[in-house]
């Protein structure tokens, strides 16, 4: 899956609301950064706390200077941090891409699957990061790694996106071709479950996780597999014996 590319300037978050980018300034009189000095940074977030809580984490290191709202196009790095990567995410990843003057890092939620991460690479983020790890060394880490053109990604995201880049790869080569690892355990369980008569919430319900995640997944499988829908995908890990 590619980044979004919308024809319309895209939204980006603030502290008040989605439409509106409020990235954290410091105090009047702040010195401008310099090479060698403190790195410029903006913040974008789906939610007031969200944002809150980076710049405050961050806002006592000498190396930060956050910018204001007019200065933001500048900044060198551009923290975005979001629960997931969803289309409004994405839209705002694919202008600060876009920008020769920043470079871009998440601090996410989840990534519900490898095709997540991957559009998340796609649409310019150069370093990943956990919110649930993003405590002031970590984010200071973060920020330093992207100001000096360092790429980030946890080793387990790291399997992850080689991991769904190469099932990519092998369905580009030969889409009709199929091996014992088309289908993760998660996948051939969902799936299973659909050929068994279960819809979108039984399904949720017996494995535990979201109705969304259930819906990504098996949209996952449907675009991998270059299938028609969720019927067409049943007959073909049966045909196969993927499940």
């Amino acid at each position: 899956m590619t980044c979004v590319d919308h024809n319309r300037p895209a939204p980006a978050f603030g502290t008040t609301a989605p439409q509106a980018p409020v990235p954290a300034g410091n105090p009047p009189g702040t010195p401008p950064a310099g090479p060698g000095r403190r790195v410029t940074v903006a913040v974008y977030a789906s939610d007031p706390v969200l944002h809150v809580g980076i710049v405050h984490q961050l806002r006592q290191r000498p190396e930060i200077e956050f910018v204001d709202d007019a200065g933001a196009h500048r900044a060198q790095v551009s923290l975005v941090a979001v629960d997931s990567v969803d289309d409004e995410t994405a839209a705002l990843l694919y202008r600060l891409r876009h920008n020769p003057e920043t470079r871009t890092g998440l601090v996410v939620g989840t990534f519900e699957s490898g095709d997540a991460l991957q559009r998340a690479i796609e649409c310019g983020v150069t370093a990943v990061l956990r919110r649930t790890e993003a405590d002031q060394d970590r984010l200071l880490r973060l920020v330093l790694a992207i100001a000096n053109g360092e790429g980030v990604l946890p080793g387990d995201l790291l399997a992850k996106l080689l991991d769904h880049v190469g099932v990519l790869q092998r369905s580009s080569l030969d889409p009709r071709a199929v091996s014992l690892s088309t289908l993760t355990a998660r996948e051939a369980d969902m799936l299973r479950l659909v050929s068994e008569g279960l819809d979108t919430a039984e399904i949720a319900r017996k494995t535990s996780y979201s109705e969304r995640t259930v819906k990504n997944v098996l949209h996952e499988i449907i675009t991998r597999l270059h299938l028609r829908n969720r019927t067409h995908a049943v007959g073909y890990a049966l045909r196969n014996g993927l499940i």
